[in-house]
């Protein structure tokens, strides 16, 4: 039988042979695939099997190497109904579940042949068939299981196990031309398997009658090679089946390195490809990365952190003094806690603090200093204090008792300052201020620094009586008595005891008593009564005890008592009616032999004041009169105010003007005592009488009260010129005044004892019965301690003096910015109303001095607040003194607090600095603002224009220049300053930094959020 091949005119060895060495010498496997089996690498026979064995031939020949070359070949092309097999042997997959085949060939086009062919295709089929091992029988083309069948059941049989894979045709067909220029089409085709279950497959491909050479078959499957990444080291991995899969594989950490945080892993892809690598190895500690491994730390280096990549040198005041340091040790003298970083010097303890300065307020003492000069290195410094009290004739000195209170605390301040409270009056003390540090307690041989500050407290006001205990009681009456209070601060002039009907607070009456017992009679039977008592010094009142609660005896039981005794004293009554019969007869007679009555003892009534919804109801005991009520006014000044001779004053110079004259400052030197710093009020030559009496109209008032935080009325001068008025002098002049000076200057702490006093002044002239009418900053004094004090007292003159601060109606001028809505609209002036305008001096104070609703005329204040607008809340104010502002600005004047209410929040607060460290939220300070630049013609944020207008009203205008000259011109240029930038143009100071920081940020927050109407 003749090939079909030797009748195109050429032998296929020839044209195989020259393809298959130009084709050999370029192939490559790349890394990431494994040969099952490569037809080109066999040596000898491949051994494949071929049924019909006419059919699919093998042509074996070497290439100029000597390298064998398989070639299996087919064209039977001239026959009809042609079925050729040709078998591989058993592939062995390795574990792999998805392999590949590439078949090289090369395919005659069938309209090349010669006429008369039998059938022709230009395409074969491909095959396989999974088993778990080598079947011997396929070798001979036989089956075991098929002895005795015929070869068409023999090999339908053997097609029967076999699965297609597909049908192959080619990209590429040649033709007879083509033999003979010898340019051979070869073709390339790839198709995959699997998945694969079993460990093996045979492959067959199947002719139906094409012109066909099997150039090379190789079987391969992918995988992901071994790989060393981040000093991991990661095995060959074979993908999963589906190609969609990801395997994880595990890395291994090598060359002295560990994992960071978690096992370095990494993802290989179907395709062979390592993917999603997650995690790292770094190098232990002591070591670092070099070149892709890890190299040891030299001498005087450590590398302690996992983080960090690299050995770093020793920090200041430590050394390494071996390889693979993973930390530093300390200098002698120097030291570090657990918490310290490894990178962070090694420190020591501070210096002492520096500019210790003590104010001192009746038996409170608020100490301040400055940060010491040496911090040792650190930031963590804190501070300690050591009271000691100074023992009379100098027997030395002894630690302060348990009573004393440090406010916030005593050890481990924080702040610079501490509010040392409830020490005794009239007593020298010694307060040690230590500075610590994280390192303190290590240094045992580092020998401390301490500032010594030595103080006398003031004298004051006794401290609450604790204990009020109930006697005997009556169906009328009730006996009390109580204790000395803790701290009389000085010697007790007498005791205030009130009382009033459960549930009827309004309604109270207050007895004295110069005795710690009282009997008080007058009240009702089975009634509850709450009963408070305080005490007075020199000093003035000290607060109100606790409510104590007492109940007299039933009516039933005085009448029930009476009766079991009626008949005992039958006989009794006779002789006693008998005996007052002759008592009254001779007190006629003696009463007739007398013209006057003895005051040795009065009515008890005499010494009660009753009060009914803040009036007094009897008179009794000294409390407020009003001056006007006098129909001489000259008769009231000299009742309530001293005459002082003017030889006894000397003027120094003049620290101001009023509207009735000169205010001047000098010293008081009266006989016996000694000499004092005074404020003196002139009036002015030319007055006329009426001027005379309004001017000693606020002497008339001063006169009467005496409290540590109202302003001291020394005296007057009415019987030589010039008329003077002369009170204490207050060094740092009106609250306002001092506060705009004094911008971002005090802590909370301090602002809130400052209002603490204004507070309980208002208090005591609450309970005079005195409503002031004009409580606001500038008419609040404070002297050197910082105790601040209500003046002016006269209302009319105030109002004169600022006409832009008064609004005029037919009653006359009102504060606008400070009063209650009720006192504006009717004229109702009350305590409660008082309360309104402390609300105002609350927010004075955390504003430092800034005005009330700003730029705002009188009309649109009332306007606003008519409309339930409020003052947002200051810069940096905490939050519980903007609630307690809130609640002094309700609009039902019976919902606001009391004074002494007022003064027992304020109290809890500065026993409790932490309740403080809350701000008031930003969103809603930003949403004020919005509202309070608002203006009557609804211009909205227009009174900000340039940079440098900004700056003023925040009270900041010092700074434009350095703005300009850093070229900060405009708003929007400023919004984007930090920090840095503001060092940069020499805003340097802490406090306005952070002034100026918190104004930009709210700056921005207006700029991104206001609508289109709002022009920043």
């Amino acid at each position: 039988m003749h090939s079909p091949w030797r009748s195109c005119g050429i032998r296929l060895v020839a044209w195989t042979w020259t393809w298959s060495v130009a084709l050999l010498g370029a192939w490559c496997t790349p890394a990431n695939e494994v040969n099952l089996l490569d037809s080109r690498s066999v040596m000898g026979d491949l051994g494949w099997v071929a049924y019909p064995k006419n059919g699919w031939e093998e042509i074996g020949e070497v290439d100029e190497d000597y390298a064998p070359i398989h070639t299996y070949q087919v064209c039977r092309v001239m026959e009809q109904n042609q079925n050729n097999w040709l078998h591989t042997n058993w592939i062995l997959t390795e574990g792999a579940q998805r392999v590949y085949i590439e078949l090289k060939f090369t395919l005659r086009d069938c309209n090349s042949l010669p006429g008369g062919v039998g059938t022709c295709k230009e395409t074969f089929n491909m095959y396989y068939y999974e088993t778990d091992g080598d079947e011997d029988d396929m070798d001979d083309g036989g089956m075991r299981d098929g002895v005795g069948m015929t070869e068409e059941e023999d090999r339908a049989m053997k097609e029967n196990r076999y699965i297609k894979v597909d049908t192959i045709a080619a990209d590429e067909s040649f033709t007879e031309l083509d033999l003979g220029d010898r340019v051979m089409k070869l073709n390339t085709e790839v198709r995959d398997l699997g998945p694969l279950t079993r460990k093996g497959f045979y492959l067959a491909f199947q002719d139906l009658g094409a012109c066909i050479a099997l150039v090379s078959v190789r079987v391969f499957y992918k995988r992901c090679p071994f790989l060393v990444k981040s000093l991991a080291e990661f095995s060959d991995t074979i993908p999963a089946s589906e190609a969609s899969q990801l395997v994880e594989v595990v890395g291994r950490c090598i060359n002295n390195s560990v994992p960071l945080y978690e096992p370095p892993r990494m993802h290989c892809s179907t395709e062979g490809e390592w993917l999603v690598p997650i995690g790292k190895c770094v190098c232990k500690p002591g070591f670092e990365e070099l070149s892709g491994s890890c190299q040891v730390c030299k001498v005087g280096f450590y590398r302690s952190q996992l983080e960090s990549s690299d050995c770093s040198k020793c920090p200041p005041h430590s050394v390494a003094r071996q390889v693979g340091a993973t930390s530093c040790s300390c200098e002698d003298g120097y030291y570090k806690i657990d918490s310290d970083p490894t990178n962070m010097a090694c420190t020591r303890p501070p210096s002492a603090p520096r500019n210790a300065i003590s104010n001192v307020n009746e038996t409170s003492v608020f100490l301040e200093w400055s940060i010491p000069k040496e911090m040792g290195g650190r930031k963590d410094v804190g501070y300690n204090i050591l009271c000691r009290q100074v023992l009379p004739d100098g027997r030395g000195l002894e630690e302060c008792g348990p009573n004393v209170r440090f406010l916030p605390r005593r050890i481990g301040l924080s702040n610079t300052s501490v509010m040392v409270a409830d020490l005794q009056s009239h007593t020298n003390y010694s307060f040690l201020l230590e500075a610590i540090n994280g390192v303190s307690e290590l240094a045992k041989d580092y020998a401390k620094q301490y500032v010594t500050l030595n103080v006398t407290t003031n004298q004051a006001a006794p401290s609450p009586v604790s204990v009020v205990r109930k006697g005997h009681t009556g169906k009328s009456s009730i006996s009390l008595s109580w204790a000395e209070p803790d701290r009389p601060n000085g010697i007790i002039l007498e005791y205030e005891i009130k009382y009033f009907e459960k549930e009827q607070d309004s309604s109270y009456t207050i007895i004295k008593s110069k005795e710690t017992e009282m009997v008080v009679e007058g009240l009702k039977p089975s009634s509850m009564y709450i009963f408070q008592v305080r005490a007075r010094t020199s000093a003035g009142y000290g607060a109100f005890s606790r409510r104590f609660e007492f109940q007299t005896s039933p009516y039933c039981e005085y009448l029930t008592a009476t009766s079991e005794r009626a008949q005992a004293s039958i006989i009794a009554v006779a002789i006693t009616l008998a005996l007052v019969l002759l008592a009254v007869v001779a007190g006629f007679l003696l009463s007739g032999r007398r013209c006057g009555y003895s005051k040795a003892k009065q009515d008890p009534e005499e010494e009660k004041m009753h009060f009914h919804n803040g009036h007094i109801k009897f008179p009794g005991v000294r409390t407020y009169i009003d001056p006007l009520t006098y129909e001489d006014p000259n008769q009231a000044v000299h009742e309530f105010a001293q005459e002082i001779d003017v030889s006894f004053i000397s003027i120094e110079r003049i620290i101001g003007a009023g509207e009735f004259g000169e205010v001047c400052c000098g010293p008081l030197r009266l006989p016996g005592k000694r000499e004092i710093q005074v404020a003196i009020k002139t009036l002015k030559a030319g007055y006329t009488e009426q001027q005379r009496r309004d001017f000693l109209w606020e002497a008339s008032i001063m006169g009467q009260f005496n409290h540590p935080n109202i302003i001291r009325l020394e005296g007057v001068v009415t019987k030589s010129k010039p008329v003077m008025i002369i009170t204490e002098y207050m060094e740092n002049g009106s609250l306002d005044t001092f506060l705009k000076k004094n911008d971002g200057q005090f802590t909370v702490i301090q602002l809130v004892g400052m209002l603490r006093g204004i507070a309980s002044g208002m208090r005591y002239l609450s309970d005079m019965g005195y409503v002031h009418r004009d409580l606001a900053a500038r008419n609040i004094l404070v002297n050197s301690n910082l105790v601040s004090k209500v003046s002016d007292f006269g209302l009319s003159r105030v109002l004169e003096d600022d006409p832009e601060a008064a609004y005029t109606t037919r009653g006359g001028k009102i504060p606008i910015r400070w009063t209650a809505p009720e006192a504006i609209a009717y004229r109702k002036f009350t305590s409660a109303s008082d309360v309104w305008s402390y609300g105002i001096v609350m927010w004075e104070v955390m504003s430092y001095g800034e005005r009330p609703y700003w730029e705002m005329s009188n009309q649109d204040v009332i306007k606003a607040v008519e409309e339930n607008y409020r003052l947002p809340g200051p810069m940096d104010c905490p939050e519980a003194l903007y609630h307690l502002m809130m609640d002094c600005w309700q609009r039902e004047r019976t919902n606001r607090p009391k004074f002494d209410e007022i003064v027992c929040l304020l109290d809890k607060l500065i026993r409790n600095p932490s309740s403080l460290k809350k701000l008031v939220n930003s969103s809603h300070r930003v949403s004020n603002l919005l509202v309070e630049h608002a203006s009557a013609d609804g211009d909205c944020c227009n009174r900000t224009k340039t940079v440098g207008e900004w700056l003023d009203s925040i009270k900041m205008g010092r700074y434009t220049e350095l703005f300009m000259e850093g070229g900060y011109s405009s708003l929007e240029t400023v919004a984007q300053m930090t920090s840095e930038d503001l060092r940069r143009v020499g805003v340097n100071l802490a406090g306005h930094q952070k002034k100026i920081i918190t104004n930009i940020q709210e700056m921005r927050v207006l700029m991104n959020n206001a609508n289109s109407t709002i022009n920043i």
